[in-house]
């Protein structure tokens, strides 16, 4: 079966990766001709494996995660081969997530790369309910054996870059959002990312040029604009940190931001 996980754009250092879909399963081999009481025992076992999985996936396709969940669970106690047995781990830990069920879906995401290291999306997944939890430590170590597995994948190194952010190892993360950026320059929020990891390195200037190239490539990234002004007033240059608040209270869509954004404006007297 392949399963695929695609990049997920993330608001800013406070927001938490999105989780991944739930994955699909592969078909139904047709029960071969046979009286042999086990493999009929066996092949009945798959058939309903196969039944419960076709409705839980069903059932998570209409958010229906509790329903989703019992059916994931039996057929989990059924003990089917792979590639179903990590992916309905992975799908049960989907809808634990979805439920808040943050403990449990940390064992699920475990559970299926256990049955598969590969699994790459359970290893997105299983850090980001670390973060949910907020289990920093533990967030950090299945970060650091991601990025070990798949050196190259942008969403481990993302994900690190984070993790890594928020324990207050700016070194890693910089590291990480620069070999991002290396091979996907048009990702305007590793851009950001990359500036915040400087500003927290001190590197005002450097900061500057990424949050402008973020805001190139995206110019309604209102977070972006917000932090480009913030930069800014430490150097200051006030007119232009009010010009960029400006900007950002006027493309925001969160209210939240906006009003922020226009606070800092204001309290900026020319």
């Amino acid at each position: 079966m392949h399963r695929t996980l695609g990049l997920i754009a993330l608001a800013a250092v406070s927001t938490l990766p999105a989780y991944a879909g739930a994955q699909p399963y592969p078909g139904v081999t047709p029960v071969p001709r046979t009286t042999d009481p086990g493999k009929l025992r066996s092949y009945a076992s798959a058939r309903e494996a196969s039944e419960r999985i076709k409705l839980a996936f069903a059932e998570e396709s209409r958010s229906d995660w509790g329903p989703a969940g019992a059916e994931l669970e039996r057929v989990i106690a059924l003990h089917p081969g792979e590639p179903q047995g990590s992916t309905a781990y992975y799908d049960l830990g989907i809808a634990q997530a979805q439920l808040q069920q943050f403990d449990a879906a940390v064992i699920s995401f475990g559970k299926a790369i256990d049955l598969d290291p590969g699994f790459l999306a359970a290893r997105t997944n299983l850090v980001t309910v670390q973060l949910l939890r907020g289990d920093l430590a533990a967030a950090r170590k299945s970060a650091d054996a991601f990025v070990a597995l798949a050196p190259d994948s942008a969403r481990g190194l993302y994900q690190r870059g984070i993790v890594a952010l928020r324990t207050g190892d700016a070194a890693t993360a910089l590291s990480d959002f620069e070999r991002l950026l290396g091979s996907n320059p048009g990702y305007a929020l590793g851009h950001y990312d990359l500036a915040i990891a400087e500003i927290k390195s001190g590197q005002l200037a450097e900061a500057e040029r990424e949050l402008r190239t973020a805001i190139g490539l995206a110019p309604s990234y209102a977070r972006a604009r917000l932090a480009l002004g913030a930069v800014l007033l430490r150097q200051n240059r006030r007119a232009e940190a009010k010009t960029a608040f400006d900007a950002a209270a006027r493309v925001a869509q969160d209210v939240a931001l906006r009003e922020l954004a226009a606070s800092l404006r204001d309290a900026i007297k020319d």
